[in-house]
């Protein structure tokens, strides 16, 4: 399957475009939230607990707290108001009662991608518009980029005063 011809642009141009979308994703994620009862900060916590569901992998709360370079204090938090939303539930880990594993409730993903649903078509429609190359580029670009930025915001986290 060959693509559709493409315009022509620069890379200043595309990062452009790319700061436009992050700026827009941002605001839209608060918007997002809202819509199912959440702040981003839990909103960003959920997509990891749903991460973990999907690939089968247990998730304990320290590791949440990790994955999103929260404290365990914070964390404790965000898994209160989950829990009280009813998108979580904590459960003693069955190989150290010490450790908690979050698990998803079982509509949460449904609740979720009512939400979601509707952007992940057009998202799905707009890949139809691109060859499997084309899709191989994006996908490479996309994880080579998230591995700059996390660099980057590992140097600017560590000389933040």
């Amino acid at each position: 399957m060959k693509g559709k011809p493409r315009p022509r642009a620069t890379p200043e141009q595309a990062l452009y475009a790319m700061d436009r979308m992050i700026a827009l994703a941002q605001f839209g994620q608060q918007d997002i939230a809202a819509r199912l009862g959440l702040n981003v900060t839990d909103l960003t916590c959920l997509g990891f607990v749903i991460e973990a569901a999907i690939a089968g992998e247990p998730l304990a709360a320290g590791d949440l707290a990790e994955r999103a370079q929260l404290t365990t204090g914070a964390v404790t938090g965000v898994l209160n108001r989950l829990e009280k939303a009813g998108y979580a539930h904590r459960e003693a880990d069955p190989g150290d009662r010490r450790r908690v594993r979050v698990v998803m409730a079982e509509d949460a993903q449904q609740r979720i991608l009512q939400v979601y649903g509707p952007f992940y078509e057009r998202i799905g429609a707009l890949f139809a518009d691109y060859a499997p190359d084309e899709i191989a580029v994006i996908a490479d670009w996309f994880t080579r980029a998230r591995a700059v930025l996390d660099e980057s915001l590992e140097e600017i986290r560590a000389t933040s005063p």
